[in-house]
């Protein structure tokens, strides 16, 4: 390691401390780098500029992020509420599984945990504890292990920055986001069956048929959205990226034209919104850019091939100490850090071992996303401590058997490769 690389990592750990945003403190770090090893300058906008408007993919990442605050801002999530509560609500803890109902389906839609969280998981937290009589810390629990679904379940923003730095194919890693998506929400809604007897959570209500009926009606045009993007992408209609804008597209005609919930002061506020997300985002991936830039100069990340190939691990050797690994980074990195940077060092280790990049991909996205709600600097803990008010200390004593049961369904993943490539087998990829 060379001493310019060394510079870098100071530079980006020192900005990092000082709560710089992690964005900022990359493209300074690479700044750094460039100037301590002699390097042209200009490298930093040919790496940044270059790579970003070569890179057809990303824009999906805006498209994405705009479908999602739409779909928030426009009655779409109080619509899918309500179906959810009106099909599995019935039961002991049903609230709890019309949160993990809802995620599910939102996280067909919109591809961000974040998004996930301050939307449809803002209003699961409400009727929770105002209709449920639930604890406020177990509503924020449940609903940050069920936010966790929303990247896993395609669309999803971290798998296509994924692909974007790997080159697998898009379209097969939404296909093999599908089924651990599922298992994952199945996982969280056992688990919620279990504690309810012991806690006793009540059951919500039942409906009359014309209720559950009305609730279901309401829902039928949100939900033929994930029909409209998957079945599109899988047959060939329009690329992932191209489905993003399709989403949006949608998205918008339902709260401005069918639902009017949307004025022009509504529309700019979202689109503001987005813009300001998209940014965040943007910047980031460039930042990562230009530290691809000198782990690749300095050959680290063929060293760290060499260094697994010498040390004899097998694959799933490998594949156990990524898990560890990244499940320590997600308590304490943001999701775009590990994907953009770590990432790329890893994936000629992945290569030379035969793993299937499709495989790794959901493995690690599963796994990133754990750590959004790992104590003790997961994001959604935070986010929705701050948005409901609630202590973290209270609500990690709630999420414990949720973080096992995802744990267990990243373990299932990782060493049954079938999960995540029966269906991206199935449809050719």
């Amino acid at each position: 390691m060379t001493t310019p690389f060394l510079i870098l990592l100071a530079v980006l750990v020192v900005l990092s401390l000082l709560r710089v945003p992690i964005a900022v403190a990359m493209i300074c770090a690479g700044f750094a780098y460039l100037f301590a090893g002699d390097r042209d300058l200009g490298l930093v906008s040919d790496q940044i500029m270059n790579s970003l408007f070569n890179s057809y993919v990303l824009l999906a990442v805006p498209m994405f992020i705009l479908a999602a605050n739409v779909m928030n801002a426009g009655t779409i999530s109080e619509r899918l509420w309500r179906a959810a509560d009106a099909v599995v609500g019935r039961t002991r803890g049903g609230l709890g599984h019309v949160n993990v109902t809802v995620s599910m389906i939102f996280a067909s839609m919109s591809g961000s945990a974040v998004a996930d969280a301050a939307g449809p998981g803002m209003m699961s937290i409400r009727m929770m504890r105002q209709v449920g009589g639930y604890p406020g810390a177990l509503a924020v629990a449940i609903t940050a292990a069920s936010a966790v679904i929303a990247p896993i379940i395609p669309p999803s923003i971290p798998m296509v920055l994924y692909a974007l730095n790997t080159n697998t194919s898009v379209g097969a890693l939404f296909l093999g986001g599908v089924v651990p998506g599922i298992l994952m929400g199945l996982a969280l809604m056992a688990t919620i069956a279990i504690i309810a007897p012991r806690m006793n959570l009540p059951a919500s209500p039942g409906q009359s048929r014309a209720a559950t009926m009305k609730a279901l009606a309401g829902a039928i045009l949100p939900m033929t959205l994930p029909a409209v993007l998957l079945g599109g992408i899988w047959s060939g209609v329009f690329t992932p990226t191209e489905a993003a804008a399709v989403a949006a597209l949608w998205a918008v005609f339902l709260g401005v034209t069918v639902y009017r919930a949307l004025n022009l002061r509504g529309i700019w506020d979202v689109l503001r919104r987005s813009m300001q997300d998209s940014v965040v985002v943007m910047l980031l991936i460039a930042g990562a850019f230009l530290i691809n830039y000198a782990v690749t100069a300095e050959r680290l990340d063929q060293s760290l091939a060499a260094l697994v190939n010498n040390a004899g691990l097998s694959r799933w050797a490998f594949l156990a100490l990524i898990n560890v690994i990244f499940l320590l980074l997600g308590c304490f990195f943001d999701t775009g850090t590990l994907i953009l940077v770590v990432v790329p060092m890893l994936f000629p280790t992945v290569v030379a071992l035969g793993i299937d990049p499709v495989h790794f991909g959901v493995m690690i996205t599963i796994n990133i996303m754990i750590g959004l709600v790992t104590p003790p600097f997961g994001l959604l803990l935070f986010v929705l401590g701050g948005l409901s008010e609630t202590g973290i200390g209270e609500t990690v004593r709630y999420l414990w058997p949720f973080l096992i049961a995802l744990v267990i369904c990243l373990m299932i993943v990782t060493y049954a490769p079938i999960v995540t490539l029966f269906l991206p087998s199935l449809f050719g990829f």
